[in-house]
């Protein structure tokens, strides 16, 4: 299968496209600058020169696949208005991908986070948020799954609040990262709210998964740890860095913090038993052992 993907050099692109190349399939990415396309043919894919916000490059990059990954996404979290914007361009080229593969019974795989149940684990069955901060990027994930009754196999992968890969990635890596600014390995409230997570190259095998076999109008969780607590994320960090752990304001994490603060453990039950996903890479807390100081 000809693959489109978008977003195919980050830490979750470029390990579905070693994915994708290692199945056979070939690998069509978009690149929004010269260090991407290199870093994509280096990888094995041909790079389309474009960034998210060229409609007219996603629209050619749809044209020409078998399927289509979108990946990509901005993850300018410093401000309310910053996390719109990325979302509002999010939207767009999602909205020209599935203008291009109506009728065509292509797949389009596109991303979305695990939602918040609460007092359980979420699963495959409850639906994404569609307000609060992230509600823009739950809205228009649930019009492309709607999508299936206009003749696109469309599903998406919730990926849980850290996907990590050598110890950095996702909301752990925000934290590790806000840790060596500080001075402080810092986690908002109590620290008890659990997140999910996954490693990237176990991510990968599910965003294959579902392109070559997920049924229209479907979601599919891509979680490994089913919860992980957040001051036991900054335990590991503060340890590794040689900095003090300590509760830390919620307004430190910028638009972010409720999410931040959120018990939000979530399932893949479902996605194991009916795409035969099975995670074999290492857990969160063993991963961000390889943190340097």
């Amino acid at each position: 299968m000809q693959v489109f993907i978008t977003g195919g050099s980050g830490l979750v692109g470029s390990a579905v496209v070693a994915e994708l190349l290692a199945h056979g399939h070939t690998v069509l990415a978009l690149a929004r600058s010269e260090r991407s396309a290199l870093a994509l043919k280096t990888a094995g894919a041909e790079p389309l020169a474009g960034g998210l916000a060229d409609l007219d490059a996603v629209r050619a990059g749809a044209q020409r696949a078998d399927g289509v990954i979108h990946l990509a996404f901005s993850n300018d979290f410093s401000s309310a208005d910053a996390l719109a914007g990325a979302i509002a361009e999010e939207t767009a080229a999602l909205t020209a991908l599935g203008e291009v593969l109506t009728g065509s019974d292509r797949p389009l795989v596109t991303v979305s986070g695990t939602p918040f149940a609460p007092g359980r684990p979420a699963t495959e069955d409850d639906p994404v948020p569609t307000d609060g901060p992230v509600g823009g990027r739950g809205r228009t994930v649930t019009a492309i799954l709607g999508l299936a009754g206009r003749g696109v196999r469309s599903s998406a992968i919730r990926l849980p609040r850290t996907v990590h890969n050598n110890g950095t990635g996702g909301f752990a890596g925000l934290l590790t990262q806000i840790a060596r600014q500080s001075g402080a390995s810092g986690y908002p409230g109590d620290g008890t709210q659990r997140w999910p997570a996954v490693h990237a190259l176990d991510a990968a095998v599910l965003f294959r998964l579902a392109l070559e076999r997920a049924p229209a109008g479907t979601a599919w969780h891509a979680v490994d740890d089913e919860g992980d607590a957040v001051r036991d994320i900054a335990a590991v960090i503060g340890r590794r860095l040689g900095l003090p752990v300590q509760p830390v304001p919620v307004e430190t994490y910028g638009p972010l913090g409720p999410i931040f603060a959120t018990d939000q453990p979530a399932s893949s039950a479902k996605t194991r038993a009916e795409l035969g996903w099975a995670p074999k890479h290492p857990s969160l807390l063993a991963d961000l052992e390889n943190i340097q100081p």
